[in-house]
């Protein structure tokens, strides 16, 4: 073949434009992810995407092929969603205490005939009300006894009963509300000071608030340690991790990114446990040779750790992320909005059955019977694509995802406990994502498993619906003198259980 031959020519040009269209589309692509990421919204609700990509004002060839996407005819119908009938005016808890006013009426005369009139009944409205915090200073005075009759006799003296913080300035409700308030509510300590200093007019340095929350740590480690032994006596757990700023005090001025990895069953407890990297040393650590289900997100990490038993299964919504992520960067992309819908069919299907109150092994079946066809063609789709989409583009890496967790995605359709999502997981993440914007950093290393320990029963009182304030109070108090035997039945699962 000649070097001038026109044919030749004319092909390398057509190769070089292209893969000059791919690039264009690729880098396009990587602004609009940039501009999403910074400006757009955070939503992956289907309709709302399918409502942005047929109103955009840019024009596609592509918006009949989606218009005609959104009106294909599913494989299984979506449940109607239940419209509860409205409760009318909102009756306020039976479980509050009542307080009640009673106002009179002007006139207790009648104005036919003077005589004076009777209470013949009440007009009974109810409003919530509230009594902000009051503080103040509890005064104990033990008894003294001495025998008045003889010298010999000894001085005795009524016992304290123990507490969190021992000679501490605070009750114990104080530093529980420390506690609770920076956990649960995500109140740095730096703000309680303040607001101590507002309405009790009485200075307390965040050191010693401080203080007290790392000895509430120290006094729940143990009782972590105990619900890391039930979690891993489940067959199924879910794990997750996310970043935490730590203080390192080595003169850097820089915080080190420290690590809380997540274990959690669900309708059970969540365990966090702190580590300073995010390699395999952290899962390997925790589970040890556990060999039961374990379901995360594609992270390597999870390899192969646990005993040779262990199952590893993948969540669906992450992969369904990915190409969120790709109609969000290219709204004309109809392949990627249909990869989102079928895959939305699967979910469909399971809140079907958690309406009809499905068992776990007649979810299984329903699963089976409706979205195992629908589940491989979604591996067929991505097959295809994988050929003609560039790998680095967002679609690419969808595609990409979804293919090499393909093995673990399809184990949903093996196991009955098993959910479509690790969202449950992701779910006690968030707490940790708003808290750490408004207390910045773990104040050092060590303590790290301390922080681990109070947010694994802050989250699994928030998981199990269990009082945590009422917890902690019953909890804590001569914890550190309890055997472990007697710590291992006061994890807030065993807690609750006791109460009924």
């Amino acid at each position: 073949m000649s070097p001038l031959d026109p044919q030749a020519h004319i092909a390398s040009l057509e190769r070089e434009l292209a893969w000059a269209n791919l690039k264009i589309q690729s880098l396009m692509e990587e602004l609009r992810q940039f501009r999403v990421k910074l400006l757009g919204p955070k939503s992956e609700t289907l309709n709302d995407l399918q409502l942005e990509l047929l109103a955009d004002q840019e024009p596609g060839a592509t918006l009949d092929e989606v218009e005609a996407e959104t009106q294909r005819a599913p494989l299984v119908a979506a449940p109607a969603r239940e419209r509860k009938a409205h409760p009318g005016r909102q009756r306020l808890s039976e479980n509050l205490p009542r307080v009640e006013e009673i106002v009179c009426c002007a006139e207790q005369t009648c104005r036919q005939c003077g005589a004076e009139t009777a209470v013949i009944g009440y007009d009974e409205s109810e409003q919530l009300d509230v009594v902000p915090a009051r503080h103040f200073v509890r005064v104990i005075k033990r008894e003294k006894r001495a025998c008045r009759c003889c010298e010999k006799g000894a001085v005795t003296m009524a016992p304290l009963a123990s507490r969190i913080v021992e000679k501490g300035l605070a009750s114990d409700r104080v530093v529980v509300e420390t506690v609770v308030a920076k956990y649960a509510d995500h109140l740095p300590l730096y703000r309680q000071a303040a607001i101590l200093e507002r309405e009790a007019g009485l200075e307390i340095g965040r050191a010693t608030l401080d203080g007290w929350v790392m000895r509430v740590g120290e006094l729940l480690q143990p009782v972590a340690a105990a619900m890391r032994s039930d979690l891993l006596r489940a067959s199924y757990v879910q794990a997750d991790e996310t970043i935490v700023p730590v203080q390192m005090h080595d003169k850097r001025g820089a915080d080190h990114q420290a690590y809380l990895w997540q274990y959690g069953k669900p309708g059970g407890e969540t365990v966090f446990d702190f580590q300073l990297g995010r390699g395999r040393e952290g899962p390997q650590k925790f589970l040890g040779r556990w060999e039961g289900i374990l379901q995360t997100d594609g992270y390597q990490a999870y390899e192969g750790v646990g005993g040779p038993k262990l199952v590893h299964v993948g969540c669906w919504a992450h992969a369904r992320r990915k190409f969120v992520d790709a109609v969000k960067v290219n709204r004309d992309d109809a392949a990627a909005v249909r990869m989102v819908m079928l895959m939305d069919g699967l979910f469909l299907v399971d809140r079907d059955a958690r309406q009809k109150q499905m068992t776990a092994e007649e979810r299984l079946a329903w699963r089976r019977q409706h979205v195992e066809a629908w589940a491989e063609e979604i591996r067929q789709e991505c097959v295809k694509l994988a050929s003609i989409v560039l790998p680095k583009s967002a679609l690419g890496k969808a595609v990409g995802y979804t293919l090499n967790q393909w093995p673990k995605l399809r184990r949903v359709f093996d196991h009955a406990e098993v959910e479509l999502s690790n969202n449950l997981a992701e779910n006690s993440m968030r707490p940790i994502a708003i808290g750490r914007k408004n207390w910045l950093h773990v104040g050092s290393a060590k303590a790290g498993p301390k922080v681990a320990a109070i947010l694994s029963v802050v989250e699994s009182c928030r998981r199990l619906r269990a009082p945590v304030r009422e917890y902690l109070l019953d909890v804590l108090p001569g914890l550190d003198g309890r055997k472990l035997s007697e710590v291992a039945r006061l994890t807030p699962a065993n807690w609750s259980a006791a109460r009924g």
